[in-house]
């Protein structure tokens, strides 16, 4: 099964499209911060959340029992897809339904494997895979570039060590990340 979830009028042909509104007409109507998720386990082989994460889980227990659940109802091998703003972009900060900033680190803490290096290094990092039973692996994580940035960029005007000084100091560098996450369950 496939699921877009928080789809709002971004409905995707092939998926089941949820929202908590109706008035965007989603397949199923459904608050995802509603826990648990009316769905069997395992029964996901895609996901995607497109600009839709960001707006759940202001309680911090209610967005782990999101990144429970979406573990729960996935395959293994499930594809996540999560497209949100840029916490530094004024898209994020503009609008005030956005709860949570959702970064590279954010979803690390997710990854067991990380989890272990942490544990292994004595570091602080909060071990969520092994907390919750869950372990997302991070297969690409992208920035979408603001102009003038992604010409300067693409015309090596910018070097990659002052991009990543640059998304960490400057706001409006980047508009969104983009990440695909794998669900695995071995």
């Amino acid at each position: 099964m496939k699921f877009n979830m928080g789809c709002g009028n971004n409905k995707l042909a092939g998926h089941i499209n949820v929202d908590s509104s109706p008035v965007c007409s989603p397949d199923i109507v459904f608050d995802l911060e509603t826990l648990p998720w009316p769905w069997e386990t395992s029964v996901a082989d895609t996901v995607v959340f497109n600009h839709s994460l960001e707006h759940m889980g202001q309680n911090p227990k209610i967005f782990l029992g999101i990144m429970s659940e979406l573990y729960r109802i996935c395959q293994h091998g499930a594809e996540i897809y999560i497209n949100v703003p840029h916490p530094r972009h004024d898209h994020f900060i503009g609008d005030p339904t956005h709860v949570r900033p959702i970064t590279p680190i954010v979803l690390s803490l997710f990854d067991k494997e990380n989890n272990d290096r942490w544990k292994e290094a004595r570091l602080a990092n909060t071990p969520f895979a092994h907390y919750l039973g869950v372990n997302f692996k991070t297969v690409t994580a992208e920035v979408t570039l603001e102009e003038p940035y992604r010409t300067m960029f693409a015309e090596n005007k910018l070097t990659t060590e002052q991009l990543s000084t640059w998304l960490g100091e400057r706001n409006n560098v980047s508009t969104e990340y983009r990440f695909k996450l794998l669900a695995i369950k071995q």
